[in-house]
């Protein structure tokens, strides 16, 4: 059950709030976190008419890791229609290309274009001031440690 707080002058809503047993929910703490940083993301994005969903298929591009359309759907847990669509539109742009797989022919990898590199790096330094900002009440070896877990969460101790 929610504690109570009295509203006081100079308390905010949001502030009495954080006394509720639902700030302690990790599933809570991620999706507000995860809620504000979207925000600040696709405003850093959007100088290169991109959001966080199309930023990611071009990360992805990016990597080097050759990854397929298939690959791409389950890493960032999007259907595999929403990955098609997002790779139509970066494909119509010029900044990625898809060929097919080497072992299976059926495969679509996508890779990035020159042009798609060239406004990855630029999107990718407006994605971390964003981050920047999201994280400004954490020190470096924080935002690190918090980096650590998350993948440990999601991929295991090998992540």
């Amino acid at each position: 059950m929610a504690t109570e707080v009295d509203d006081g002058p100079g308390t905010e809503p949001a502030e009495k709030l954080t006394a509720a047993t639902i700030s302690l929910d990790a599933g809570f703490l991620l999706a507000k976190l995860h809620a504000g940083g979207s925000v600040l993301n696709n405003r850093a994005l959007a100088a290169f008419d991109l959001k966080e969903r199309s930023y990611s298929v071009l990360a992805l591009a990016n990597s080097g890791l050759e990854p397929t359309q298939r690959e791409m759907a389950e890493f960032l847990s999007l259907d595999p229609s929403q990955i098609v669509a997002l790779i139509d539109e970066l494909e119509k742009r010029g900044l990625v290309i898809r060929a097919p797989g080497k072992l299976d022919r059926r495969a679509k990898i996508v890779s990035s274009t020159p042009e798609g590199e060239a406004l990855f790096r630029r999107a990718e330094a407006a994605a971390r001031d964003a981050e920047s900002a999201a994280l400004a009440g954490l020190s470096a070896p924080e935002i690190a440690t918090l980096k650590g877990l998350l993948r440990k969460a999601l991929w295991g101790p090998a992540a």
